[in-house]
């Protein structure tokens, strides 16, 4: 029988497999663990993906986290729903062909709109494959400069969508930031030891680490997040088999990694300062659990996908955070959705002066009203 949990269980137990709570199992303690436990980490914005990992990681900063990305302890990539996320290295090529067929099912139609053929795809890259060959490391304005030489234009949207499918097609990837700038290398050589499991080992593996590191939660939030069809989804979890243990979440189904249910199931009232694409919200389709419906607006303003970094308390969204880094300081305005008492937003202050730890600067805050 299926264990019977509560929302605020599930909800307590979700913060721990989402390692911001202490683990039953030895949590991971490297950038590389941590990618792998979760499987994929949502990546779009670096800086993001950066705290994403240290807030997850006590003790490491910022310079820390690039120089294991330098070391390739994990790279970003296209790997589903069309977006950047962090992925081990050797797992990188079949995680973007298994869940990345549907994107490229809509590539078509997009270059229609960007006024861009097939061919146009296809050769630039083989540009960008020729450009980057040996061990080649170009920036993206580098890899935009290669295509206008060889004749493809690269105007407007046209570039990004070209850069884009070489990786989504698995010639390319992206190679840490050089400042800012987004830089581009080949798999095949910035990852040349790639895994090639058989298809239902490869679903099975996706449906172990995300439920490891997201649940207990729905098969249809792991649909959400791979970007699988419904009926993958299914495959995905029958092929895990006992890896994965059945729960109820208020009569829902759902699953977990069966070593979540020796974790403590009682809230805990912690308080966070998370990046706005952390797998905290991103990680999931229906975010009731942590996102009043109420909230929702000033989380993803305009539903356009960009999301707001999150203050969070007791596993609930409570306001938002900005951060604006300078050379002598980084200033955080906080934005509070709920009413804060005196000693919750000195916890909050703490949780911003574990950002500044990080990033290696002093704090200044900026209390804003409640919205």
């Amino acid at each position: 029988m299926p264990v019977a949990l509560t929302a605020a269980e599930a909800l307590a137990l979700r913060m721990t497999s989402l390692l911001l709570r202490p683990h039953p199992v030895a949590p991971p303690d490297t950038v590389a663990g941590v990618v792998e436990w979760f499987g994929a980490m949502q990546s779009q914005d670096a800086a993001s993906g950066e705290w994403s990992l240290g807030v997850r990681l006590p003790g490491r900063t910022r310079a820390d986290v690039q120089v294991a990305l330098e070391r390739r302890e994990a790279l970003r990539t296209w790997p589903m729903r069309g977006t950047i996320h962090l992925v081990p290295p050797r797992d990188a090529r079949w995680m973007v062909e298994l869940t990345g067929v549907r994107a490229l099912a809509g590539a078509a139609r997009r270059r229609e709109f960007l006024g861009l053929s097939e061919v146009d795809a296809d050769r630039a890259v083989d540009v960008l494959g020729t450009a980057l060959a040996g061990g080649g490391r170009l920036t993206r304005a580098q890899c935009v400069a290669a295509l206008v030489a060889a004749g493809i234009d690269g105007a407007g949207q046209r570039a990004y969508h070209l850069l884009w499918y070489a990786s989504q097609t698995g010639v390319t990837c992206l190679a840490p930031n050089v400042g800012t700038e987004q830089t581009f290398v080949l798999l095949d050589e910035w990852a040349p030891d790639q895994r090639h499991p058989e298809r239902d080992e490869a679903l099975a593996t996706l449906a172990v680490r995300y439920f490891r590191s997201h649940g207990p939660t729905t098969r249809q939030d792991f649909a959400g997040w791979t970007g699988l069809t419904a009926a993958d989804a299914k495959r995905a979890v029958a092929a895990a088999g006992a890896a994965l243990a059945a729960v109820e979440i208020d009569g829902v189904e759902g699953w977990l990694d069966p070593a979540l249910l020796d974790a403590p199931r009682q809230p805990v009232d912690e308080v966070w300062t998370l990046p706005g694409f952390d797998e905290y919200l991103l990680g999931f389709k229906d975010r009731a659990l942590m996102l009043d419906p109420a909230h929702k607006q000033a989380i993803i303003p305009g539903g356009n996908g960009v999301f707001q970094a999150t203050v969070v308390r007791a596993g609930r969204v409570v306001g938002t955070w900005r951060r604006t880094l300078a050379k002598t300081r980084v200033t955080v305005a906080v934005h509070p959705l709920v009413d804060l008492d005196a000693a919750t937003r000195t916890r909050v202050e703490q949780a911003v002066a574990r950002y500044a730890d990080f990033v290696g600067l002093p704090p200044r805050l900026q209390w804003h009203p409640q919205r």
